[in-house]
Formats: structure tokens, sequence, C-alpha cells
């Protein structure tokens, strides 16, 4: 009942973080339900860019890959790479859900560096990268727990809820809390990062705003790039410890 209890605090804290605003923002009202309309539309750009590359990569394929085709061949290796070393022999199935994450929070992060957003007016908030805000990230950790779950149920059936009183039933509120905390992290270790970074700009181009910033700039480009596969990494790692079963 305690674990059960903290359990639902956790949630319940979790909805009300998703309250918690940095800036204006621009909210569409569908029904009863305020959306986050800023979020929605740099999304929506981000998967046009990612759509758009694909098309673009598989239009005329050859041979012998060149230009465009060879990166995104490159690309697609890497995420093998990644899927293959966390998941094991078994990473097949896997390679789209850890690619999709990958490239999604990859171009997001970038998206908030490199495109400018503010010179688009809204009638009142701003935009900036998917990312940036705690539901995005809360629901791509919520994906990637539904995915480790499925992992296991699917390969063990019912026997998978036995890793619950391994090596010992003593640790069943543990290893149950383990499971709410693991989306947690994601989550906020995502957030965290890319709204820290995006703080340092603003507050250094508002302060010194010709040279200073730059090499922040290119600094949070590359830990924009890390933490899209710091969260790619830990979710195919997930993926294949729900499989495994092993800690």
């Amino acid at each position: 009942m305690n674990v059960l209890s903290c359990s639902t605090n956790t949630l319940k804290g979790l909805y009300d973080i998703s309250g918690v605003e940095v800036g204006q923002h621009f909210y569409w009202k569908i029904g009863g339900f305020q959306v986050h309309a800023q979020v929605l539309i740099t999304s929506w750009v981000v998967i046009a860019i990612l759509l758009g590359s694909a098309i673009v990569a598989v239009r005329n394929p050859q041979t012998i890959p060149t230009g465009g085709q060879n990166f995104f061949e490159y690309v697609l290796e890497f995420i093998r790479d990644v899927s293959k070393t966390q998941i094991g022999e078994e990473y097949g199935p896997w390679v789209p859900f850890i690619g999709t994450m990958f490239l999604f929070i990859f171009v997001s992060n970038w998206a908030g560096a490199l495109l400018p957003w503010k010179i688009i007016e809204l009638p009142h908030g701003e935009l900036a990268a998917p990312t940036n805000d705690i539901n995005t990230t809360v629901a791509l950790a919520l994906l990637t727990s539904i995915a480790y779950f499925y992992a296991g149920l699917s390969k063990k059936g019912l026997s998978y809820f036995s890793k619950y009183i391994q090596p010992t039933p003593i640790l069943l509120p543990i290893n149950i809390l383990e499971d709410f905390t693991k989306p947690l992290s994601l989550s906020f270790r995502l957030f965290g990062n890319i709204l820290a970074d995006e703080l340092v700009v603003v507050v250094l181009v508002s302060l010194v705003p010709l040279v200073v910033p730059i090499p922040v700039m290119f600094l949070g480009l590359f830990t924009s790039g890390i933490q899209a596969l710091i969260f790619a990494t830990l979710a195919a790692a997930y993926i294949g410890e729900s499989m495994e079963g092993h800690h």
C-alpha cells in the first residue's frame, strides 16, 4: 500500500509539474482542454524536416551510395550499433523505435538552437524547441516505458513480472519503484539540460550580444546531440534489460 501511495503521489506530482511554465506560452482551446500550441507547431516542423529528409534520401537510392544517401546510411548504421550494443541479437525490431526517438530528440534540440523561432510573432508567447517543454519529454519517457514493458511481456509473458521478486521478495517495493523512477529520470534529464542551455544563451545574448554567446551556442549544439544519444541509449538499455531480465 505504501508503494501504491508513493506511486500515486509521484504521478500527481508529475501532473502538477506539467503545468510549470518558463516564459510565456501560446495555447489553443480544443474542447475543454488547453493545448500547448507552441509545442505542437515546433513538433510538426521537426516531423516535417525528418519526413522530408527521409523522402529525399530514399527517392532515388543508388547501389553505391553518395551524398545524402551515404549520410543517412551512416546514421542508420549508427542507430543499429547503439541498438545492438544495448539490446543484443534481438535488436532488429527495435531499430525503428530507437531511431525515431534519437532523431526526433536530436532534431528538436538542434531546432531550438539553430532556427530563429523568435522572428515568428505569436499573439502571445514564443516558439522554442519541443524538448524545452516538460510535457514533451514526459511523453517520450512514457513511450519508452510502454516499449520496455511490451518487450518484456512479448518475450516472457506473465513470467516477466517475476523480476520484481528477484533476487529476493524483500526487494519488491524497490523494484516496483524503479519502474516509476526510470521515466522520471529520462524526462527531467532531457528537459533540464535543454532548458538550462536555452536560458544560458538568452541571458548571455541579453548581456553580451555579439561574440561571447557564440561559443556557448556551439557547446549547446554539442550537448543537445549528447542528450539525444543518452536518451536513445537508455531507452535501448531498458528494452534489453526487460528482455534479458538482468539489472
